[in-house]
């Protein structure tokens, strides 16, 4: 049975077709394609600038330098938590901190886990939520509206057509 389940596994292209109706889903297309061009997107809501000064902000506390490429870091990183909250959402900031966060690794002794910056994560939420792509959830987090469900799932769409 699971063998028959693989081979069908395999035969499936992008498009799902359920009932004659095409299906495009976010999981569908690599994270790194989708949020590059959902960040170009992102770039026309006048809602969701970089705020002054965050091209001197470094991610996490462990990291020695900021962002390298500065111009388009505020627009990555919104495209990431849009696509973040649509995937493991319902989130809050706190959840988000550790998605972002990584090693520190200062001195001989062993790494430990550390959690990303937070004023980064709730200044973007803050902007997303004021550009309507996701709303606050009664006591569970962020989650995505229908219009930001729109924008990632068309966001999608494209990029699967090319």
């Amino acid at each position: 049975m699971k063998f028959l389940i693989y081979l069908i596994f395999l035969n499936v292209s992008y498009n799902i077709k359920i009932l004659g109706v095409i299906i495009i889903s976010i999981y569908l297309v690599e994270p790194e394609k989708l949020i590059k061009t959902l960040a170009e997107k992102l770039r026309e809501f006048p809602e969701i600038n970089p705020p002054e000064g965050s091209e001197f902000w470094k991610t996490a506390f462990f990291k020695e330098l900021a962002p390298i490429d500065h111009e388009n870091f505020w627009y990555i990183r919104c495209a990431s938590l849009l696509r973040k909250i649509k995937k493991f959402g319902p989130v809050g900031v706190n959840k988000l901190r550790k998605y972002y966060g990584g090693k520190n690794k200062k001195g001989p002794g062993r790494h430990h886990s550390a959690k990303g910056a937070g004023k980064i994560i709730r200044v973007a939420l803050q902007q997303l939520e004021n550009a309507n792509l996701i709303m606050k959830q009664d006591r569970d987090g962020k989650i995505v509206t229908p219009e930001g469900t729109s924008l990632l799932e068309r966001t999608a769409y494209g990029i699967l057509r090319k």
